[in-house]
């Protein structure tokens, strides 16, 4: 049976719905953005690239679609799951095979325009990238299958200070953002490697250890040793394993994990690269949020030294993270790069700000500074013209299209927040002026059209 519906009273229009009609809502995981959702998500992503550009990173941008072998066999097994396929088109349709993938991450895409640009780049390139990614994953709180990375990465270094200051601009961002309460935990993939070694963890099984150690903070040890057991993990090494992964401060945590590593020169040469981390962090944005934390594992497999992830108290997960990976950029060029990079998620800095009430009362809410309102159809030609001297005056102007009672246009504005409406009669234009009505003062006065856009500018900015 049909049942009617009304679209909003704004557009006018009233349909009747057939249950066969097409859905209306988003695909699942996916979101609409309305106005104010797009102005806080510019606000944040204002923030972020100012900060970014402070410290010497440059724009880049890469197509939503890559190449399928591209993006497969980066991940490792859990993330080759959870990539986007797009089948072959046209006479190919009926294989069912995918040449094509959205992009799963900003890193990989990175690797390869490197390895294809090379010549065209500095030796030493240090570049952000904040543009939307895929992941056929399970929606959850902050989690969604399209989502924005505000992503930082420098290329052509080994040194540690090329960490410090991927700390430091996340941090510094993360600051200017309103955030109080986040610290960063850091790690190291060499010196998980030198600990499953000493734990009698075999080679080969490395990667499935990884898988389950990351898991820690959401399943807890007795679900990560299931899961290690689960993956061949024998019941000792697991117990071995989990007696690593205490976290604690920073100075303290290197030292009990060198009495685990003993002489094992790989877990030396890890542990010695995050003291220097941690050295150079101090003087920079991101001193006293430092944690080694010996469990984060950080779960694709490309990265090859540090890796760190910032959280904060009241959201499971993860506000960002990264890590090092020198050897991705090899993958497509032949040749070992150093690369290094940190990635902060829009979507959950958004849903915090949002929660905590974060974002400044002073971010636009409506759609104009002032509306325009009219008498008569006729006087729309002298509308446009004054609505243009006002938007040269730096205001954001709506020119109402309807010649309506004025108490209704007037109505309108106050529903959209719009504080002033500016009126033009046969009075005024007659004597080059406009009567602006201030509705929340509720007073009005009258200007030479000229002089209006300074005073309403001027008003503004008395009200705050």
């Amino acid at each position: 049976m049909n049942r009617s519906f009304s679209v909003p009273q704004c557009l006018g229009v009233s349909l009747l719905r057939d249950p066969s009609m097409a859905r209306t809502e988003p695909a699942r995981g996916m979101r609409d953005f309305l106005p104010e959702d797009v102005r806080r998500r510019e606000y944040v992503i204002g923030i972020i690239t100012r900060v970014y550009e402070r410290y010497g990173f440059e724009p880049l941008e890469t197509p939503a679609v890559e190449n399928i072998d591209t993006l497969m066999g980066k991940y490792g097994e859990e993330g080759n799951q959870l990539i986007f396929k797009i089948l072959k088109r046209g006479e190919h349709e009926a294989t069912g095979q995918a040449d094509l993938a959205l992009r799963y991450d900003l890193t990989v895409p990175l690797a390869r325009v490197i390895a294809h640009h090379q010549s065209d780049l500095p030796r030493l390139f240090k570049r952000y990238q904040i543009q939307p990614v895929w992941r056929a994953d399970r929606p959850a709180r902050g989690r969604f299958r399209e989502f924005y990375q505000c992503d930082v990465d420098a290329l052509g270094s080994t040194a540690p200070i090329v960490e410090a200051e991927l700390c430091s601009a996340v941090a510094e961002a993360l600051v200017e953002l309103g955030f109080t309460d986040f610290g960063i935990r850091i790690n190291h993939r060499q010196l998980l490697t030198s600990l499953l070694t000493v734990a009698g963890v075999a080679a080969e099984s490395h990667g499935d250890a990884l898988v389950a150690i990351d898991k820690l903070d959401k399943i807890g040890a007795d679900g990560v040793r299931r899961e290690l057991e689960q993956r061949g993990i024998s019941g000792d090494a697991a117990t071995a394993v989990l007696a690593f992964f205490q976290p604690s401060v920073a100075e303290s945590e290197l030292d009990r994990l060198a009495g685990f590593v003993g002489d094992d020169a790989i877990g030396v040469a890890a542990l010695a690269n995050l003291r220097a981390i941690v050295d150079l962090v101090r003087t920079t944005p991101a001193a006293g949020r430092i944690r080694l934390d010996p469990s984060l594992a950080r779960g694709l497999s490309y990265y090859t030294g540090a890796i760190m992830e910032i959280n904060v108290a009241d959201l499971a997960g993860s506000l960002g993270g990264g890590g090092r990976y020198d050897n991705l950029v090899g993958m497509f060029l032949g040749q070992s790069i150093p690369a290094c990079g940190f990635s902060l998620g829009l979507e959950r800095i958004l849903v915090v700000m949002g929660e905590r009430g974060m974002f400044p009362p002073s971010l636009a809410t409506t759609p104009a500074d002032v509306m325009m309102a009219v008498f008569d159809a006729a006087d729309q030609p002298h509308a446009l013209r004054v609505a243009a001297l006002l938007r040269t005056a730096g205001l954001r102007v709506l020119v109402y299209p309807d010649a309506d009672k004025i108490g209704k246009q007037i109505k309108y504005a106050d529903s959209r927040a719009i504080p002033y409406v500016a009126i033009l009669g046969s009075d005024e234009i007659s004597a080059g002026t406009v009567t602006v009505k201030n509705l929340a003062g509720k007073t009005q006065q009258t200007y030479d059209q000229a002089a209006a856009g300074a005073a309403i500018l001027e008003d503004l900015k008395r009200r705050g």
